[in-house]
């Protein structure tokens, strides 16, 4: 292929599996977007996600019945694939997420953790191409600020349902059958 010519071609999900395993790596619009690896804060904050929406929710038999995944490849479109730092999806939706690479049921929720080098790109870009795909609520975890972020999906278009700093215990749809305490989202110190 001539170089015009792979510079026209838009990326699909082969291009990330030809890439080495340990890249970072997206396809959004049809371009290979990388990212580093994430700051410890961000870490921080998955295993919280794990514990506080993941575990009444995350094993299919909390309520609702959710499946809730961390970083699985999701195809929603042909030269659309992400890898959100946690999707959610109904069972009646999913019933078995297991063995597939990539998902290709768009996710009913997305949490993305933002970090000083993806924040724009998370803000903009994925937030486009998940209300264009109909992911149906959308939150954002800033390690940074210290605050939470939620969205809910209405007439193509996102509606910020609130925003909750380090002090707040909320309820958050879709997961607002349980508090959750943004704090915990936070290491401690970071932001003091």
């Amino acid at each position: 292929m001539c170089p015009a010519e792979s510079a026209l071609r838009l990326a699909t999900y082969q291009d990330l599996l030809a890439l080495p395993e340990a890249v970072r790596a997206e396809v959004v619009a049809g371009q290979i977007v990388t990212a580093p690896s994430p700051l410890p804060e961000h870490s921080w904050a998955a295993g919280a996600l794990a514990q506080i929406v993941g575990g009444p929710f995350g094993h299919g038999a909390g309520p609702g019945g959710w499946w809730i995944l961390a970083e699985v490849d999701v195809q929603l479109g042909e030269h659309d694939v992400v890898r959100p730092d946690y999707a959610g999806w109904r069972r009646e939706r999913l019933p078995e997420p297991w063995g597939v690479r990539p998902l290709t049921v768009v996710p009913d929720w997305v949490c993305e953790i933002l970090s000083p080098s993806n924040a724009d790109y998370d803000r903009a870009a994925k937030a486009d191409l998940y209300a264009a795909k109909g992911v149906q609520h959308y939150w954002l975890v800033d390690p940074q600020s210290r605050v939470l972020e939620a969205y809910v999906l209405t007439d193509g278009r996102w509606l910020r349902l609130g925003a909750w700093g380090r002090d707040a215990v909320v309820r958050v749809p879709p997961f607002d059958e349980v508090e959750l305490n943004v704090g915990r989202l936070f290491p401690p110190g970071l932001g003091s």
